[in-house]
């Protein structure tokens, strides 16, 4: 634990999570019998009723006494808490960790690591994996492009033909875009 000095006391912080503190490699949930622990000793130490505490941290008394107790509070009551302790709303949450692999990277990681396939078998496997993740992603993004539409407001006045040459070279720039993977 971190001490920090507040009102020219000291109480304990709790310290920042790590990836190696995650037993199930998720974050954990708001470390709320950490922050009921800091409120009541900041009570105790302050000699103040919880009335009195709920009213200096602007929160009310019930949530205040849910809190000590151990039960999550809302964000607006939990900004409000930490503001009264003195202490950074961040000490209390683990770092987001961002997913280093794809899915398909995870699942073929599987099959390399599976005991019941060969090598030979599982690089087999991932390559069918990886041609039909392939063309299921490409067919999911040519089918989710919206037809393309243009209003042209002076067609009215444009001589003949010219809307529908300006029509065919948007979707001639239209085509050369996805192919070349832009869109």
């Amino acid at each position: 634990m971190k001490r920090r000095r507040l009102a020219a006391t000291f109480i304990d912080v709790p310290k920042r999570l790590s990836r190696d503190d995650l037993s199930d490699g998720q974050p954990p949930e708001l470390a709320v019998a950490e922050l009921g622990r800091l409120l009541r000793e900041r009570r105790i130490r302050d000699e103040l009723s919880i009335r009195q505490a709920a009213a200096s941290a602007r929160v009310s008394f019930s949530t205040l006494s849910r809190v000590e107790a151990g039960a999550q509070p809302d964000l607006a009551s939990f900004t409000s808490l930490c503001a009264w302790l003195g202490v950074s709303p961040a000490e209390f949450f683990a770092p987001v960790t961002r997913r280093s692999q794809t899915p398909l990277d995870e699942a073929i990681e599987h099959l390399i690591t599976d005991p019941a396939l060969s090598p030979d078998a599982a690089e087999q496997i991932a390559s069918v994996m990886r041609s039909m993740y392939q063309a299921l992603a490409d067919r999911a993004r040519t089918q989710s492009l919206e037809p393309m539409a243009v209003h042209l407001r002076a067609a009215s006045v444009m001589r003949p033909g010219v809307p529908e040459r300006l029509a065919s070279l948007i979707r001639d720039m239209r085509a050369a875009l996805e192919d070349s993977g832009r869109i």
